[in-house]
């Protein structure tokens, strides 16, 4: 049980740079998992990054060198830093996570997030040419 809240989204043009934030609340486990998706209107939702609490992480092919996924825990937050930025990346990131076990680091991204409990509202991203 707890609760996601993201934030540093913005407006970009292509070729820059912004890092995003989830601040997490409530109650984890030693063992967790977290990760980024994102999701444009009219498409379907895109696993982005995905990290577990012994550090593994795993990328999209989309946005491997390109995005890197981190978390600080002794401020309860996960990051996505977000260079090289494409028109294609605009879209709404969401974090979520799995607060209990590992998993993130492992399972496939395109179908994580129907394993993963909670939800951020999400921050907008837009990259223009």
């Amino acid at each position: 049980q707890g609760q996601l809240v993201e934030s540093g989204g913005g407006s970009v043009q292509s070729g820059g740079t912004l890092r995003l934030s989830c601040a997490a609340s409530g109650y984890f486990y030693s063992s967790y998992c977290m990760a980024w998706f994102r999701q444009v209107p009219g498409k379907e939702r895109e696993g982005v990054a995905g990290i577990d609490s012994d550090g593994s992480t795993t990328y999209a092919d989309s946005v491997k060198g390109r995005f890197t996924i981190s978390q600080d825990n002794a401020k309860n937050t996960l990051y996505l830093q977000m260079n090289s930025l494409k028109p294609d990346d605009t879209a709404i990131y969401y974090c979520a996570a799995e607060p209990t076990w590992t998993g993130c680091a492992w399972r496939p991204l395109d179908t994580l997030g129907d394993y993963l409990e909670l939800w951020g509202q999400g921050t907008l991203v837009t990259v223009s040419s």
